[in-house]
């Protein structure tokens, strides 16, 4: 079988878990100059463009940086057709950053993790030096601490992991945003996670642009030789999550466990999908969902990416 294999690493531990190696819908509408003013207008608040939506990214395979055979590395080049408005900062949730509490990073420049192993030589060469953003986190912190979550930790030291740099990488290769990282905590549940994004709703307003990286469906072990067509398992809770999303059933994927098909096979540990979770509930109440991106790799990883639209900006 020809199945290419490499490992990487979920902070919480040291364990290794086996990685493979590995339009779109939008809207157009005719739009006069005083609409565009109006729009403007309502989204800058105290000098700043609000954003408008938040996301979840599938980053599949740490290789998605260079590999430009894999339809998502197209995708996410083109990223700021997708978002054209430049961010003050971004928030990202990675599924390779697991702690027992919320956790931000604190620093003045990121460091480059390489939270994997045995892949080629170039990926080591990479280097995503963007600049942290410590009054973001602060601002992460107090927001979670206020909505109730009272123990929100700091790391000082934490660099961006392959989650968080790989998709940033090609989405903003400039790498002159300020970033802030916030982990996941996979002993805790889907709602958890979305609650935790209905307190940084605000953020928004103040240009942050909040991303969840995961992987829509994360069955390492299921990963078959590369043009393998997706499993009928992988197409059933895809299909599901599509629909849940897209009609607002936001409470049933709060809930996959009980409500998607087959959602122990596409999700055996939760880390790649709480991302999503929180993305979700950054959106506010009422968001819109749509999907971004829509492709697969290996015949079980979904590179599926939604975006979610706040209900007041619709």
């Amino acid at each position: 079988m020809n199945k290419i294999f490499r490992l990487c690493y979920t902070s919480s531990n040291s364990t290794p878990k086996k990685e493979m190696m590995n339009k779109e819908s939008g809207d157009s509408n005719d739009t006069t100059i005083e609409e565009v003013e109006e729009n403007n207008s309502n989204n800058n608040v105290m000098g700043l463009m609000r954003m408008r939506e938040t996301f979840y990214i599938s980053h599949g395979s740490p290789e998605l940086a260079i590999d430009e055979s894999i339809p998502a590395w197209k995708f996410l080049k083109s990223w700021k057709e997708v978002c054209p408005q430049t961010p003050s900062s971004i928030l990202i949730i990675s599924g390779h950053w697991d702690t027992d509490v919320p956790t931000v990073n604190i620093v003045d420049r990121h460091e480059t993790i390489y939270d994997f192993y045995g892949f080629p030589r170039a990926m080591y060469k990479i280097k995503y030096p963007a600049p942290g953003a410590p009054e973001l986190a602060k601002r992460v912190k107090e927001l979670l601490t206020s909505a109730g979550f009272s123990r929100v930790k700091e790391d000082r030291r934490r660099g961006l992991d392959h989650g968080a740099w790989v998709p940033l990488f090609l989405m903003y290769p400039e790498a002159d945003i300020p970033v802030c990282q916030l982990s996941v905590s996979t002993g805790r549940g889907a709602t958890y996670h979305y609650n935790m994004g209905k307190a940084l709703a605000s953020l928004k307003d103040e240009g942050v642009l909040i991303i969840g990286s995961g992987s829509a469906t994360h069955n390492l072990r299921a990963i078959a030789p590369r043009n393998t067509p997706p499993a009928p398992w992988a197409s059933a809770f895809m299909s599901w999550l599509k629909t849940s999303l897209l009609d607002g059933r936001f409470e049933d994927v709060n809930e996959y466990e009980e409500k998607a098909p087959y959602a122990k096979m596409a999700h055996p540990w939760p880390d790649h999908f709480f991302p999503l979770h929180v993305a979700m509930g950054a959106a506010g109440e009422k968001a819109k969902a749509k999907v971004i991106h829509d492709s697969w790799d290996g015949g079980s990883m979904s590179y599926a990416s939604f975006g979610f639209t706040a209900a007041d900006t619709i």
